[in-house]
């Protein structure tokens, strides 16, 4: 099938480093983790991750529309506005059927959901809210920018756990290439530091601890360390990621000066465990293999790669060996957890949208508290400061939870 060039022409973000693409790129760049002690999580096993801070949600979304939305969807919301307007595109004036959105997402409403259980438990019916349902629906971001964007088009809200960001993106790519729509808003968001949430990961032993006796003397910003020898489990994120797609050629006719080229996409499933990548990591190379094929690549053009790089033992290993023989020629290699934490179904849309962002900067990010990298891994991570090279072409991986694996390929304009 010859597909049509699809451009992206807009990208919004809200993270942990900060409330735009912008601030967001900064933080990254400067390398440090921004996880902290949250107060909200006091008692349990894990008490620390890393959130948004310094924004009034409610205030930022406006009208009476916020207190109907979950926190993710606010994410969602936001991010989207700042893709539509750094697009250039104006939904006053563009024909709403003709505009698609597709924004996945993890666990969805799961804190809106237990926060509605906890207080029909404790306090009644009557304490329950009027919107409570809506906090439960893992579609509403979608819904409610389509709603903002009077976008009358389809909307979707694909879920495949951690890698629900690149999934999205790639739904929206085929239907753009299908011709089904001609503008497509779509990225990711999740919201999860909540206490079920954080207890489930500390009982799963993903989740990273706190080690007071440790090199890090208990610092949550020392616990995430993607690649590290000493790595010892993710820690949680948050926030949202939204692009703006379209057909290169229809953003060219308009005057748009596109970020970045989605190349291609792959995607596979490992199909042997809910929550352990497969040791081989055969099927997840398959992913990226059919990403290339896709975007007529051959390995040794890619430039660049962000990792899924979860700080989890298995999970880093599994994939620093299937970097080192996807990628012979050992390309420059980041993993944003470090500084954002695992942001779960967003985190495949934070990372697509930081490859774009390296594309543009020639620069690729650190990776944060790599002081000591795995010297069984013979890859090429970037650590300490950022690292100017040039990127034409990048790749980004996203690896969940029930071995749903997806890779983003993204060329420079």
């Amino acid at each position: 099938m010859n597909r049509p060039a699809i451009a992206v022409t807009g990208l919004g973000m809200i993270t942990p480093a900060g409330h735009t693409t912008d601030t967001t790129w900064d933080g990254v760049c400067r390398g440090g983790s921004f996880a902290r002690t949250v107060p909200e999580l006091h008692g349990c096993a894990v008490d620390f991750a890393c959130t948004v801070t310094g924004i009034d949600l409610d205030g930022a979304v406006g009208g009476r529309s916020a207190f109907r939305m979950g926190r993710y969807v606010k994410f969602a919301v936001l991010a989207a506005r700042e893709a539509v307007a750094d697009a250039g595109l104006d939904p006053a004036h563009w024909d709403g059927a003709r505009v698609a959105v597709v924004v996945g997402t993890s666990s969805g409403g799961s804190a809106g959901l237990t926060e509605q259980a906890v207080a029909l438990e404790r306090r009644g019916p009557e304490a329950t809210s009027p919107s409570g349902i809506l906090l439960t629906i893992p579609s509403m971001p979608a819904a409610e920018i389509a709603i903002q964007m009077k976008a009358t088009g389809p909307s979707l809200a694909p879920c495949t756990a951690c890698s629900s960001g690149v999934t999205a993106l790639s739904v929206a790519r085929d239907m753009l290439a299908l011709g089904q729509c001609d503008i497509a808003i779509a990225g990711a968001t999740e919201s999860i530091v909540f206490p079920v949430a954080m207890t489930g990961f500390a009982r799963s032993g993903a989740a990273a601890l706190r080690d007071t006796d440790g090199p890090e003397g208990g610092d949550p910003a020392r616990l995430c360390r993607p690649f590290a020898a000493d790595r010892a489990g993710l820690v949680m994120g948050e926030g949202a990621a939204i692009m703006v797609l379209e057909r290169a050629a229809d953003a060219r006719a308009r005057g748009a000066a596109p970020r970045a080229l989605l190349a291609g996409t792959g995607a596979t499933t490992d199909a042997h465990h809910p929550t352990s990548p497969h040791p081989s990591g055969a099927v997840a190379q398959a992913a990226v293999e059919a990403a290339l094929r896709d975007a007529g690549w051959r390995a040794e053009d890619v430039d660049h790669v962000n990792a899924h790089g979860t700080s989890t033992p298995l999970n880093d290993a599994t994939e620093a060996a299937l970097i080192g023989r996807a990628y012979p020629h050992r390309p420059p290699v980041t993993a944003p957890k470090g500084v954002l934490g695992h942001c779960m179904g967003a985190a495949g849309a934070i990372e697509a949208g930081l490859t774009v962002l390296t594309l543009q900067h020639g620069i690729v990010p650190p990776i944060a508290n790599l002081d000591a990298p795995d010297p069984g891994f013979a890859i090429d991570c970037v650590t300490k400061t950022p690292r100017e090279v040039p990127v034409r072409r990048a790749v980004s991986h996203s690896f969940g939870f029930g071995g749903q694996n997806a890779v983003i390929a993204l060329e420079a304009p």
